[in-house]
Order: C-alpha cells, then structure tokens, then sequence
C-alpha cells in the first residue's frame, strides 16, 4: 500500500444540490448545497444540532432528503441500498465505534474486504482453486493495511481488548479495506488524547496523499480541522453559511459568530 497516486483536485466528485432534510417537523438541511472535489479533504463543521451528521448521512446514502439531488460522477444518485454504496467505493467510520468486539483487528479488518469477495461456497469450504487464492489475496490486503496503519502487534488481539484509540484505528482499516474512492470520517479524533490524534492525523493525510483518496470528514478539534483541511464547510442550524480554505472560513463573521453563540 505505498503506491502514491497523483489526482486533479478540480474534478468533481460528488455533487450536492439544493437538499432540504425534515424529520417529521424538524428541519434537519436547509437548501445545502456542496461539491466533493476528487482527491481533497473536506472537513464539515457546527456547533452541535447544525446538520453535520445529517449532511454524512446523505453523502452516504443513508437518508434520502425530501428534496434535492446528488450528483455521483455526474450522475443522479437516487435511493440506494448500503451494500450498492460500498460497490461505488464510498466507506466510512462511525461516531461511535461499530467493530465486531469478540473477532480480532485482523477479523475486523477482513470483514471489509466482503463485498469485495466473488463467492463461490464449494471452493471455499474446500479451500482450493479460487476459494484458496481469493483467501490469500484478501489477507495480503488486509496484512498491508495493518502495516500501513502500525498495528502489527495487535493483529490477533480481540478488539474488545484494546484502548479506545487502537480500536478507533482498526475501524479506519477496516473501511480502508473496502480500498475506498470516497472516505467518510465521523469525528475520529472523538474521545482521543493528544498522541492518538497527532497519530490519526497522520494516517489521515496519509491516506489521501499516497492513496489519493478523497476524505470528508466531521470533527468539532478546530486545531485538527484547519491542519488537515483543504476546505471547510460550516453549518449551522441546518443551513450552510460558509466554504472555503481554511484561512477564509476561520475569518468568516458568521463563523465567528456561530460559534461565540454556541459558546
């Protein structure tokens, strides 16, 4: 896993327009509109309540908003189901940490690698002709991936045993193992102290810069957001009141004022 590809930062990847989201008389989105750039780290921010979760939801198929669209390549995106998103190479983390705790990193990690796998339940009961060399691909993947992520000694380690940051690690390689075009992050650095986010960030920009895959991600560390962004988007109360560089955003009044409100 360390052949660095070069992308054109310009190219839309995902396209989000005019999305209104409303759960019962809730309005959760109000007229979002954003584009994914291919290649870049877009990270999302709010106080909380401001619809970040919501807008991840949407970019990953999860909700289907009441009106709008999204643009998937250049293509409307209409209902889909979570194992057809994977198909098009969109993987993401949760707020909350969604392992399997009694299977092991290295368990957990190839469990990412399913809907990569061509089934075929005869030969791999016998663990021959493609059961066998579909088997020994997947794990020489998913042995890259613990590498690349610095995991090795706690390959065959139950996750349910490990520090939150380590686990917090595994879960980012098991979506790395779906060898993801679009990378959705939901708040990694929740809960960590201050060497676990220096080592997540790493990894972060690591998988973007050699792999080049495009990352969206939430996180209320401002210090966090503006180090590894390229862009930032801002929400609050479900509408979008900025987006741009880090620089421009930090200097945006309403951002400003956005936050103060949410002291």
């Amino acid at each position: 896993m360390n052949d660095q590809k070069f992308v054109d930062r310009s190219e839309v990847m995902m396209n989000i327009k005019d999305i209104n989201l409303s759960f019962g008389g809730l309005k959760a989105l109000s007229g979002v509109s954003l584009k994914i750039n291919k290649g870049e780290v877009l990270a999302i921010i709010g106080p909380n309540g401001a619809g970040k979760s919501s807008m991840l939801n949407v970019i990953s198929g999860i909700y289907v908003p009441q009106e709008g669209e999204v643009e998937w390549k250049g293509k409307l995106r209409k209902k889909i189901a979570p194992h057809d998103i994977a198909r098009m190479g969109i993987a993401r983390t949760f707020q909350n940490i969604a392992l399997f705790k009694g299977m092991s990193a290295l368990e957990n990690i190839l469990t990412g690698r399913n809907i990569l796998m061509k089934r075929n339940i005869i030969m791999e009961m016998l663990y021959m002709g493609l059961g066998r060399s579909q088997e020994e691909k997947h794990r020489k993947k998913a042995e890259e991936i613990i590498d690349f992520l610095e995991i090795q000694s706690i390959r065959k380690m139950p996750v349910s045993r490990l520090p939150y940051g380590l686990q917090k690690r595994v879960e980012l390689g098991r979506a790395l193992a779906l060898e993801p075009e679009l990378l959705l992050l939901d708040e990694p650095m929740a809960g960590m102290n201050v060497e676990e986010k220096e080592d997540m960030c790493r990894f972060i920009l690591d998988v973007n810069e050699q792999f080049g895959t495009t990352i969206v991600l939430i996180e209320h560390d401002m210090g966090v957001v503006m180090d590894i962004s390229d862009r930032v988007v801002v929400l609050d109360y479900g509408i979008k009141i900025a987006d741009g560089t880090p620089d421009e955003v930090r200097s945006e009044q309403k951002v400003i004022d956005a936050y103060l409100g949410a002291g």
